[in-house]
């Protein structure tokens, strides 16, 4: 996380999912009912007694995002019905198999069963737990670190490489240390860069090294938020690298590819999980979960009306449709949905020209 472009990438993916409406709808027919007053509905809004719920999704997606898995213990009724979650943090959960079940034990201490835990996995190869992304991009990460402490050192050294300074004569441990730490003392910090040096009894100094420009510092940086931005699944201009972004074409379709290729499967993720440990049996194939992903594929408002009026004149959005999406409160006489005159229904039966008289 000291690495900038990791922070940044942490943050988008974690506070993107935290923002998202998180709802359970009922399956009713061929549709379907938002329910507000459901005992799930309301714990997803209070998750426990210490976090908020955006709170509580941004800690887990970040435990997601970085160490593979996200674990919450469900705190459950007499009826067996969630009341409360508790995250807990991936350093402390190992995952055991048993006979085919999964049980978790927390600090070598408590074991939880499969369905007294909430167990959201990243990336995995065995299906148990997720890939730690720290661990399977250390040396991208690295890089990234090691770029990032030269600059730091190479300013904080005033902006000059290391040198050599030569005596003609033969010095002491002693005295070149004292003369080491003399220079340091007189030169180093950006407030003393540029500044004039006096040499006494035929000293030289001699820079060494490489140029940042020569060590191609500046192309490393850049090539690691790259690197970030892949690993990620985040865009570069969301990582503040507009140089493969520069177009507003480029970016708007960039955002559209993030919510396709990178949040939509980690919210199918959270919603089988939730599904599958927070849902009684008897519940279960007719309520379920769903984010909202709705907020983050809207357009600019010019862009947004025009699809409204597309949907209103072909008659597949009504009035309040449209204000719902809007959030806007809905007008008396605004469910009516309107169809082109010059539209029929294509099982009608033509009558061969020939026209009913009176």
């Amino acid at each position: 996380m000291a690495f900038s472009a990791v922070f940044a990438a942490t943050r988008i993916l974690s506070e993107t999912i935290a923002s998202l409406p998180l709802d359970v709808y009922e399956r009713q027919g061929q549709g379907r009912l938002r329910l507000t007053d459901h005992p799930l509905a309301k714990l997803l809004k209070e998750p426990n007694g210490t976090q908020t719920d955006f709170v509580w999704k941004e800690y887990l997606q970040a435990c997601i995002t970085l160490h593979g898995n996200a674990y919450c213990h469900i705190e459950r009724d007499a009826a067996a019905r969630p009341i409360a979650l508790h995250p807990i943090h991936p350093s402390k959960v190992q995952v055991k198999v048993h006979k085919g079940e999964k049980f978790y034990v927390v600090d070598d201490k408590e074991t939880y069963a499969d369905y007294e835990m909430l167990h959201i996995l990243g990336l995995s190869l065995d299906g148990i737990t997720g890939i730690s992304v720290l661990g399977a991009a250390r040396e991208a990460i690295g890089i990234g670190l090691a770029a990032q402490q030269f600059g730091a050192e190479f300013f904080g050294n005033g902006a000059n490489l290391g040198g050599i300074l030569t005596h003609p004569g033969r010095l002491t441990d002693d005295a070149a240390k004292r003369l080491k730490d003399s220079w340091a003392r007189s030169h180093s910090g950006l407030n003393k860069a540029h500044s004039t040096a006096v040499l006494e009894e035929g000293m030289r100094y001699e820079r060494v090294g490489i140029p940042p420009n020569e060590a191609q510092f500046i192309e490393t940086r850049k090539l690691q938020v790259t690197e970030i931005a892949r690993i990620f699944r985040v865009p570069p201009h969301m990582l503040a690298d507009l140089d493969a972004s520069s177009t507003r074409a480029n970016i708007e379709e960039q955002g559209i590819s993030f919510v396709r290729d990178t949040i939509r499967p980690i919210v199918s993720r959270w919603e089988a999980e939730l599904d599958r440990k927070l849902l009684r049996e008897d519940e279960k194939g007719t309520l379920y979960t769903r984010y909202n992903l709705d907020s983050l594929l809207r357009g600019d408002t010019k862009s947004r009306f025009e699809s409204y009026a597309t949907a209103r004149q072909w008659g597949w959005l009504s009035v309040n449709d449209i204000r719902d999406l809007e959030n806007l409160n809905p007008i008396n006489g605004g469910d009516v949905y309107l169809q082109p005159l010059n539209m029929v229904n294509a099982s009608t039966q033509p009558n061969d020209g020939q026209v009913d008289a009176d």
